[in-house]
């Protein structure tokens, strides 16, 4: 990414910390992949939930106060899933650059249930159309 090690360092620090903070972050595409590694090893520590993975977290993110919020409510959401706790949505380019950019943020159960639900119910109608659709008898064409 252009930085020396130190600055790429504090720059994904940072970034993980504002991710976790806000649950959502806008950022360049080739950041955004550099991020989501990062961001799923704190929450798979924040599951842990034991003090060695909290001392672990602390090395990274530095805000204490996020560092609670991801042990006490980020984790607990993300007990069921095994990894996937990020999402990468592209958002297109930047004006000043051209950048590519793009937002990553925390994947939330509930919406993707929903939205789940909501195809799963149309599929089931049309195939409960389709059949009594087909047995109707079809008028006879006319000739005019």
């Amino acid at each position: 990414m252009g930085r020396t090690t130190s600055h790429r360092w504090a720059m994904l620090r940072n970034l993980v910390t504002s991710l976790l903070e806000h649950e959502k972050v806008k950022t360049t595409d080739a950041k955004a992949k550099e991020l989501r590694p990062l961001a799923e090893k704190m929450i798979g520590l924040g599951k842990r939930g034991d003090l060695h993975a909290r001392r672990q977290v602390l090395t990274v993110v530095r805000k204490a106060e996020v560092v609670r919020k991801l042990f006490d409510t980020i984790s607990p959401r993300y007990q069921s899933r095994n990894g996937g706790y990020t999402r990468i949505v592209k958002l297109g380019f930047r004006s000043g650059d051209g950048a590519p950019v793009s937002i990553v943020e925390l994947v939330t159960e509930g919406k993707e249930a929903k939205g789940l639900k909501k195809r799963r119910m149309g599929k089931r109608r049309r195939k409960e159309k389709g059949p009594a659709e087909a047995t109707k008898p079809e008028a006879p064409a006319s000739r005019p």
